[in-house]
């Protein structure tokens, strides 16, 4: 009778065990929206559920690619996909103004990548070059118009600016002699600058301005936020470590190669080059006060959004500060929202973290608590 109920205790306990371990087979689907595929800033998704990332979160993930950042939104709003990537910060908030049912649950991309350059023919090797000069972008509202304003603005550089259309675009108006030099954002231009055919001059990320504001963001909508914030969490914290394992396994590059038809060398270098880590890591936004000036400014929104507003507008995914791993895993345990220069503030098991009224400029994962 004693061996019995021993049983039973130990059957028991066992069931309670496996009731708190993610079980194999019932993985939570995800559906990601992005117009973004085949961008190293964007494959992270793609290239962690190959690697098996997201499935160890419990997570399997069904990839929508879409033409632009509007059709990303549409498709969170109306429901047909529950994450939408690498969408405008700016562009959310207008959207957000105007009543649309969005959240932001983490940062996309920090900074630009875009930058600027010369034949190997031309004279100009530096900054202080490109005074005088006919400098291209892509169209007007685009990232390029606006980073090369913030950049001339910055070094006090007289230059005029020309609608030159896309990267391609742009290189042939370059090779015609119709500006001095030509806007690109990466993958355009990795084999040209490896083969010296063109020169880098300038890159956005030199202005602190640019390089120090979230630029895109990862959304969801209220409905899928108010009923699978825990999922959406754990898509947070898989995505931060297919980022670090996209930096740290040459295996990464591999499969990058392979999904965007170039070699190893040129995704090495278009990492190496281009996005520093720190620009693509989620869990955090910078430079809220400034996104939300420019976005008046720039005709985005009719008005600034209150504190309110960004209260409820961005809610960041935050892991779980009692998962049972090590501190030696930082993206997983123990984040801390920074709310300023004098207060922190610590988030509970599968909680999503909600701006307080003076959070408004920085949120971001730091340290590890024992």
């Amino acid at each position: 009778m004693i061996a019995i109920r021993n049983l039973c205790y130990i059957a028991l306990s066992t069931a309670m065990l496996l009731a708190t371990m993610p079980s194999a087979s019932a993985e939570d689907k995800l559906i990601v929206a992005s117009a973004r595929h085949g961008a190293w800033e964007s494959a992270a998704a793609e290239l962690g559920q190959q690697a098996g990332i997201f499935k160890k979160h419990g997570l399997v993930l069904e990839f929508m690619f879409t033409r632009d950042n509007a059709e990303t939104e549409q498709r969170v709003i109306s429901g047909s996909a529950d994450i939408g990537s690498a969408v405008s910060v700016m562009e959310v908030m207008r959207s957000y103004s105007f009543g649309a049912h969005l959240r932001i649950i983490s940062a996309h991309m920090t900074g630009s990548a875009n930058y600027w350059y010369v034949l190997k023919s031309s004279p100009i090797h530096s900054v202080g070059g490109i005074a005088g000069k006919i400098v291209g972008y892509e169209t007007n509202g685009s990232s390029s118009q606006y980073d090369a304003i913030d950049f001339l603005r910055k070094f006090g550089l007289n230059a005029k600016l020309a609608l030159t259309g896309g990267a391609n675009a742009t290189f042939n108006h370059l090779k015609a002699g119709i500006i001095d030099i030509g806007w690109g954002s990466p993958p355009f231009g990795v084999d040209r600058t490896a083969q010296g055919d063109i020169r880098i001059v300038a890159r956005a990320n030199d202005v602190p301005k640019i390089r120090d504001k979230t630029a895109s963001v990862m959304i969801t909508s209220t409905e899928t936020l108010e009923k699978r914030r825990d999922v959406l969490t754990r898509y947070v914290q898989a995505y931060r470590e297919a980022v670090e394992w996209m930096y740290s396994d040459p295996a990464a590059l591999q499969r990058y190669a392979e999904l965007a038809d170039m070699s190893e060398g040129e995704a090495q270098q278009l990492r190496d080059e281009f996005f520093p880590k720190a620009m693509l890591l989620p869990g955090k936004i910078v430079g809220l006060n400034m996104i939300v000036k420019d976005a008046v400014v720039l005709g985005y929104l009719r008005k600034m959004l209150s504190r309110r507003d960004l209260r409820t507008l961005v809610q960041i995914a935050t892991p779980a500060p009692d998962d049972p791993m090590s501190c030696k895993d930082i993206s997983r345990i123990c984040p801390i929202l920074l709310l300023g220069p004098w207060s922190t503030i610590g988030i509970g098991i599968g909680q999503v973290g909600v701006l307080s009224a003076d959070a408004v400029n920085q949120i971001e994962l730091v340290g590890c608590v024992n």
